[in-house]
């Protein structure tokens, strides 16, 4: 069981991470707290996980049979991955760093199914464009509710404050249902863990990334791609979270940070183009490009060496 440690430190990055992608917009902007958001995030990660996690479990499985110490080093090469990306404070993708890991280990013992590659790399592809399309809609559809039925600053508030919250919880509630498989779908595959085991080994190690050290990357998401007023910050939300639940219906493991940065992007385009910070947009498009790379060769060089 020992071989599962490199799971949880994977799960401990991935929370530390990704949770800034559900209450970051909501944080920065003031609306709610750091401390509200960090206990919300961590109860519906694990809530997510219980409901709808083993969705996306085979979708890694048939990418790669992986045995214990093969699924070992690509949890801990996609671990250190995401651990160095977010002491830049950059919001990256999991999904990315453990399919990167896994490519490098199957590059080493030959087992890796490429051909089951190119579903997974569209869902890449598709996740942020879908959070700047569900953004735009939802931007225009609630502002019309808006100026139909909230008509006062008072309700106005409560509705954006309260729907926050909802979209906060529905956020992390997807990023459990999502990406719990990232962190323990492997072991899964390799039959080192039952899918429970990897559904609660999963969400506690994001809980736990959640709770003690993801602040840094959720003011990068929340104040440092477009500035972001209460409403905008609702539809970012739950633009997001309503992307990422679509793919978990589908099966497959996404980014929630795409999702979110696409619905940040799609709120700043329709703000104006030049509201968006185009150097923090590269940086984070940088990252996400270097992270399956990355975690490819990570994984490669730490197998070869250890094989």
């Amino acid at each position: 069981m020992w071989k599962i440690i490199s799971g949880i430190f994977l799960g401990w990055t991935l929370g530390s991470n990704d949770s800034a992608n559900v209450f970051g917009t909501a944080v920065a902007t003031k609306i709610v707290t750091y401390r509200t958001a960090i206990l919300l995030t961590s109860a519906f990660v694990i809530l997510g996980a219980l409901m709808e996690g083993e969705k996306c479990f085979a979708t890694l499985r048939e990418l790669s049979n992986l045995t214990p110490k093969d699924a070992f080093w690509a949890a801990l090469s996609a671990g250190i991955t995401m651990f160095v990306v977010t002491y830049l404070s950059l919001p990256s993708s999991t999904s990315q760093a453990i399919i990167g890991a896994i490519l490098g280990v199957g590059m080493v013992s030959g087992i890796t199914d490429f051909s089951r590659l190119y579903k997974i790399v569209a869902c890449w592809v598709l996740t942020p464009i879908g959070g700047i399309i569900i953004s735009f809609i939802l931007y225009h559809f609630i502002g019309l509710f808006f100026e139909r039925y909230i008509t006062s600053p008072q309700k106005r508030s409560f509705f954006i404050f309260w729907g926050l919250i909802f979209a906060g919880c529905f956020g992390a509630y997807a990023l459990g249902s999502n990406n719990v498989a990232n962190v323990t779908g492997i072991y899964v595959g390799s039959g080192l863990l039952t899918p429970f085991e990897g559904i609660l080994f999963g969400s506690l190690s994001i809980a736990s990334g959640t709770l003690t050290y993801s602040r840094k990357v959720m003011m990068t998401v929340g104040r440092g791609i477009t500035p972001l007023d209460e409403y905008a910050a609702l539809i970012a939300v739950l633009s997001g979270a309503i992307t990422v639940e679509i793919f978990t219906q589908v099966g497959v493991p996404v980014s929630s940070s795409q999702a979110i940065v696409g619905g940040v992007v799609g709120v700043g385009l329709i703000k104006g183009a030049k509201t968006i910070n185009t150097r923090t947009l590269i940086e984070i498009g940088i990252g996400w490009i270097s992270t399956p790379i990355s975690a490819g060769i990570i994984s490669y060089v730490l197998l070869s060496l250890f094989l």
